[in-house]
Formats: structure tokens, sequence, C-alpha cells
């Protein structure tokens, strides 16, 4: 069973930056893709990135050029850097992986961008 728990969420004005991490444990093998997802209040959960187990990554076109995704395989973690940040960006963000064919999620972090 693989677990994911984030770190790094918070409040920032607009502007800012804030870093995601997503540390995932219980997995024997390195963990295939990886991603961050966000939901604001009222809407559905959209992908904002991904990365595959080999490092290609894609993200979302309201967040391209501003956010990064990265991920250091050693320590099973992933993180997401967020530059430039926009009100719209405030939501829920959680972090996402898939092992052998299963996807697992993490609890959840908010973040905040006021204007």
């Amino acid at each position: 069973q693989v677990q994911l728990v984030e770190s790094g969420g918070g409040l920032v004005q607009a502007g800012g930056s804030l870093r995601l991490s997503c540390a995932a444990s219980g997995s024997r093998f390195r963990l295939d893709g990886m991603g961050w997802y966000r939901q604001a209040p009222g809407d559905p959960r959209e992908l904002v990135a991904h990365i595959t187990s080999g490092g290609s990554t894609n993200y979302a076109a309201s967040v391209k050029g501003r956010f990064t995704i990265s991920r250091d395989n050693a320590k099973d973690t992933v993180y997401l850097e967020m530059n430039s940040l926009k009100p719209e960006d405030t939501a829920v963000y959680y972090c996402n992986a898939r092992y052998f064919g299963h996807m697992y999620w993490g609890q959840g972090s908010q973040v905040t961008v006021s204007s």
C-alpha cells in the first residue's frame, strides 16, 4: 500500500511562490507517473502537472511557464514549484502516483493566493 504525504501549502500574495512536496512510502519499486491535481470549490478536480518515471513532464495550459514539477526517485518524492501565483490558483492541491496500475492520492494541501 502506497501512502502519499504532502507538505508546503499555505497563504501567499499574488505574484508570490510556494513549493509543494509529496513523499511516498510503502513502494518496493519505482513509482510510475506522479502528478499534481487541484480542486477549487464547486469545480472538478483538474490535472496541474504530471511527470513520468523517466522525467518527462506535461502541464495544464493555465500553469505552463509558471509551475515546475520535478521528482527525486531516490526519495520517492515529487515537487511542485509554483511561481507568479494568481488568485485563480487557489485550490486544494493533491499529489497522485500510479503504482502497478493503481492510483494513490495524497491528503490534499490548501493553497490560497490573495489578491
